[in-house]
């Protein structure tokens, strides 16, 4: 695959320019038959998925998730964030399990699900964000190899808007790759990212979770009143370094590709890598010496 292109696995799952009242009898019926084998009672890996407003994302993601071979005992489980559209249409539909979580706020979300997964094994996932076929797997691995692990992440790509080139896109992936690197020493819960992580089920239960001073929204863009500089999933990864180490893992098998929108929220590509590279840049210190002037995970 060329970085200016999308791998092949990928393909299947977009669905363009299709919504998901769009899609034949026979698509609908070839997603709904793949979900239903993620639907463990049992199971050993939950991967749990908040939504808002998701209606005609949310269908692609669990196509892309319902593809994962794997040899485990997989639940995929929603938490609608009190949607204003047809989101739980959509779920209900297509057969997922699904809980709704009518305090608004990513926090709120990924608490829930944390609080109803089942799996001893606790991934992720987002509603507008493509996972590789074996993700799940590559997931769980290093924890499954290693009890001293009790965290995992991966990182992203982007997909660029329909007509678009990548150019712009790989240009900002490469520049925070550079950064999850320094930031891996002494700020490594702040390469932590929500929708391309994993633990420990019981150990993020009980050293707190994704619970958070601040609420978090769904954009959390920049510059806007609500923003919080406080991210639940960082708040998750130093809660799991009390108990254990986390393990970054660089194969493509754990790369996700994901809606370019948090940049576009920002402003655009370039506009969300100046707001980035000022706020990290006046930071690199304390990602080597450790030393903070905030106490804020983000």
């Amino acid at each position: 695959m060329s970085i200016f292109g999308l791998p092949e696995w990928i393909k299947p799952h977009l669905y363009t320019g299709k919504k998901f009242a769009d899609l034949t009898a026979v698509e609908l019926a070839d997603l709904k038959n793949r979900i239903s084998k993620f639907k463990h009672e049992q199971p050993d890996i939950s991967v749990v998925i908040p939504a808002w407003n998701e209606a005609d994302n949310i269908f692609r993601t669990l196509s892309a998730l319902s593809a994962n071979q794997t040899n485990y005992k997989v639940e995929i489980v929603v938490i609608n964030n009190n949607s204003k559209d047809n989101t739980q249409q959509v779920l209900d539909e297509i057969g997922v399990r699904s809980y709704l979580q009518p305090e608004q706020g990513t926090p709120h979300a990924r608490q829930m699900g944390l609080e109803m997964a089942r799996g001893k094994y606790h991934l992720c996932a987002d509603s507008d964000t493509f996972y590789p076929p074996k993700w799940i797997d590559t997931m769980v691995a290093p924890m499954v190899k290693d009890t001293n692990i009790v965290g995992v992440y991966g990182r992203y790509s982007f997909i660029p808007p329909e007509g678009q080139s990548r150019f712009g896109l790989i240009f900002y992936e490469m520049i925070t790759g550079i950064l999850v690197q320094i930031r891996k020493r002494k700020r490594e819960y702040m390469n932590t990212l929500g929708f391309n992580m994993g633990f420990v089920t019981e150990v993020g239960r009980t050293t707190g979770g994704f619970k958070v001073t601040g609420v978090r929204m769904f954009d959390n863009a920049a510059g806007s009143e609500y923003f919080v500089e406080e991210a639940e999933d960082g708040r998750m990864a130093v809660n799991l370094k009390k108990k254990g180490d986390l393990k970054l893992i660089l194969s493509k098998n754990a790369r996700a590709f994901t809606s370019p929108r948090r940049l576009m929220y920002d402003g655009g590509i370039w506009a969300a890598f100046k707001n980035r590279f000022k706020s990290h840049g006046s930071g690199l210190g304390e990602y080597v010496t450790g030393k903070s002037k905030s106490k804020n995970p983000n």
